[in-house]
C-alpha cells in the first residue's frame, strides 16, 4: 500500500470529488452561508455571480480625446468641438451631426451619432476646432467598448466553484452585490502524537520538544479554506488515541501528525483499523513525507454515551514537521480545497530553472525546501541547505519546494523542473 506520488494523489483527489458529491448532493443549507461582501474574500462561491444590468451599461469611451464620425475624421476634414462629456455625464445635446466633435473623457458615454473616438495624440486643434494629424487612421468603434461586451444582463459573471479574490470582489461590487452565497468552511480536527510533545507555553525538558505542528497545520488550514480544531496531545498510547478520536467525532476531516511510521509506538493505523477505517494507502514513495496514511472512517450511529459519527476522511501525516508540511501541501491541502466547493486538479505547481545542479537516488519524488526567485524574465528556483525532515529553521528560510523527479539520479543546472508552491 506505499504507491508512487502520482498515483497517491489521483487517489485522493478522486476521493475528495467523490466526497463533495455525496455532500453537496444532500441539499443540506448547513453546506452554504451568506457572508457580507469583505468577508468572502478566500471562499469559494457557492452561487455564481450574475451582472444585473449590461457591463459596460453603455457604448463608453476608453480614451481622453474627440467623439466623431471616423470617415469624417480620417478624410482630414476640419470639426468644430461644440462641448465636452465627463466620465459621470451625459450628452444633453442632440446627436452629432457631420462636422462636429464633441470632446470625451475616459469612461463617459458615447453622444448619439457618433461611432469613434480620436486620441488627444492624433488630434491638431486650433481655435475650437479639430482635426486628424495624419498619423493614426480612425476606424468605426475604436476607442469604445460597446454597451454589453463584456457581459449582458443575468449573464454569469463568476461561476459557482470559483475561489472568491480581489477579481470576484471587485465584480460582486459592479453588480451590486453586499453579500454572498459560499460554501462553509469544513472542521478539521488536528491531533499531534508522542510522549516527547508539550504544549507551547511549557518549558520543556531536555528531552521534550514544543508541539509546533499543530500550530503549522492549523494555518496550513486556515489558508486553504478549513476550519481548525486542535486537540489535545495525544499520548503513544492506544487509549489516549481512542480518546482523541472520540474527541473528533463531529469534524469533517481528521488529520494525525505522528504515529504513522513503523515503530512500536506508532499507534495510530492500528486504532484507526479498531473503528472501521479503510486505508486507501499507508505511504508514498516521496521523501520527505513517506509514511503519509490515506484513508477513510464509516459512518457509525450512535450508542448510549455516544455521538453519531458520519462518514470521516482522514490523513496521518508524518511526525517531522517539514514532511508534516510538506504532505498537506501534496495531499490535504488539494482534498480540503476540493471539500470547500473548488474545482482543482491538485496542488499548485509552477515552473522554474533549477540554479544549481543536484544528485540522488532513484524511486523517491524529492519535495525539498527551496527558494524561488524570478522577474519578468522568467523564474529560477535553488534548493535550500538542511538537515533533513525535523529542520523547521531551513523550512522557515523557504518559500516553496523543488520537486525532483523519482527516475532521475542527476539534474542539471538550468534545467527546468516543477516547484510546489505554499
Amino acid at each position: 500500500m506505499v504507491l508512487d506520488f502520482e498515483v497517491a494523489l489521483a487517489i485522493v483527489i478522486e476521493q475528495a470529488y467523490a466526497l463533495r458529491s455525496r455532500r453537496h448532493g444532500s441539499a443540506s443549507p448547513a453546506l452554504t452561508e451568506q457572508v457580507p461582501l469583505l468577508e468572502a474574500a478566500g471562499r469559494v462561491l457557492a452561487e455564481p455571480i450574475r451582472a444585473d444590468r449590461d457591463q459596460p451599461p453603455f457604448d463608453r469611451s476608453t480614451r481622453d480625446g474627440f467623439a466623431v464620425q471616423a470617415a469624417e475624421f480620417a478624410s482630414g476634414a476640419r470639426l468644430k468641438v461644440i462641448g465636452l462629456v465627463r466620465a459621470g455625464d451625459a450628452w444633453p445635446g442632440a446627436a452629432l451631426e457631420p462636422g462636429q466633435a464633441i470632446e470625451i473623457m475616459t469612461g463617459a458615454p458615447m453622444p448619439a451619432g457618433a461611432n469613434a473616438v480620436a486620441m488627444l495624440e492624433h488630434v491638431i486643434a486650433h481655435d475650437g476646432d479639430i482635426k486628424s494629424n495624419g498619423s493614426r487612421t480612425l476606424r468605426v468603434g475604436d476607442n469604445i467598448v460597446a454597451q454589453a461586451t463584456e457581459a449582458r444582463a443575468a449573464d454569469i459573471v463568476a461561476a459557482g466553484g470559483s475561489l472568491v479574490g480581489a477579481a470576484e470582489i471587485a465584480e460582486a461590487a459592479t453588480c451590486g452585490m453586499l453579500k454572498l452565497i459560499v460554501y462553509s468552511k469544513p472542521s478539521v480536527a488536528i491531533v499531534a502524537t508522542g510522549d516527547e510533545l508539550v504544549d507551547i507555553e511549557q518549558v520543556p525538558n531536555a528531552h521534550q520538544i514544543r508541539n509546533s505542528n499543530t500550530y503549522g497545520i492549523s494555518a496550513m488550514v486556515e489558508a486553504a479554506g478549513g476550519l481548525p480544531l486542535r486537540l489535545p496531545i495525544a499520548e503513544d498510547t492506544l487509549q489516549s488515541i481512542r480518546d482523541r478520536l472520540k474527541q473528533a467525532t463531529t469534524s469533517d476531516l481528521l488529520l494525525f501528525s505522528g504515529g504513522v511510521s513503523m515503530g512500536k509506538y506508532d499507534l495510530i493505523e492500528e486504532v484507526l483499523a479498531e473503528f472501521g477505517a479503510e486505508f486507501f494507502f499507508t505511504g508514498v514513495m516521496m521523501q520527505p513525507g513517506k509514511p503519509l496514511v490515506f484513508g477513510r472512517l464509516p459512518r457509525r450511529v450512535s450508542t448510549p454515551g455516544e455521538e453519531e459519527a458520519p462518514e470521516r476522511y482522514f490523513f496521518g501525516l508524518p511526525g517531522n514537521p517539514v514532511s508534516t508540511q510538506v504532505t498537506f501541501h501534496c495531499f490535504v491541502e488539494p482534498f480540503l480545497r476540493v471539500m470547500c466547493g473548488e474545482d482543482i486538479s491538485g496542488p499548485r505547481f509552477a515552473q522554474a530553472t533549477l540554479s544549481e545542479g543536484w544528485a540522488g537516488k532513484l524511486g523517491l519524488t524529492r519535495i525539498l525546501p527551496a527558494r524561488l526567485s524570478g522577474d519578468v524574465h522568467g523564474s529560477a528556483v535553488k534548493l535550500v541547505s538542511w538537515h533533513g525532515s525535523g529542520d523547521l529553521a531551513a523550512n522557515a528560510r523557504a518559500n516553496c519546494y523543488a520537486v525532483l523527479p523519482a527516475d532521475q539520479v542527476q539534474i542539471e543546472t538550468g534545467t527546468q523542473i516543477a516547484v510546489l508552491l505554499r
